[in-house]
């Protein structure tokens, strides 16, 4: 199931593979893939619920372009992760809604 050319970024070089948290369990990807590559590759297809109609979304135009890949990355809301590369020890979550920004204590 992994996506091995992107229609903007590409063909992609696999980097080393890398652990990454997505919901607060621990998955593999490789390193420098887009975000959404490494999730799909995961089995993880909705990446966000919207606000008004709490509707699941996933990839869809996978090139940056539209919002329904967005979500909460290292705690910033609303990153594009078809185009976003994936790097170790990211924390990725399933953005609810417009998303908020976690602040470090």
């Amino acid at each position: 199931m992994r996506i091995e050319e992107h229609p903007i970024l590409g063909k992609f070089e696999k980097g080393r593979k890398i652990k990454f948290t997505f919901d607060g369990k621990t998955l593999e990807g490789f390193e420098g893939e887009p975000i959404a590559v490494a999730l799909r590759s995961n089995g993880v297809m909705i990446h966000r619920y919207t606000a008004k109609r709490n509707e699941p979304r996933g990839v869809f135009c996978a090139i940056g372009r539209c919002t329904d890949c967005i979500m909460v990355v290292d705690g910033t809301p609303n990153v594009r992760t078809c185009i976003e590369p994936l790097k170790e020890g990211m924390v990725v979550e399933t953005q609810r809604g417009k998303g908020s920004i976690i602040k470090p204590e």
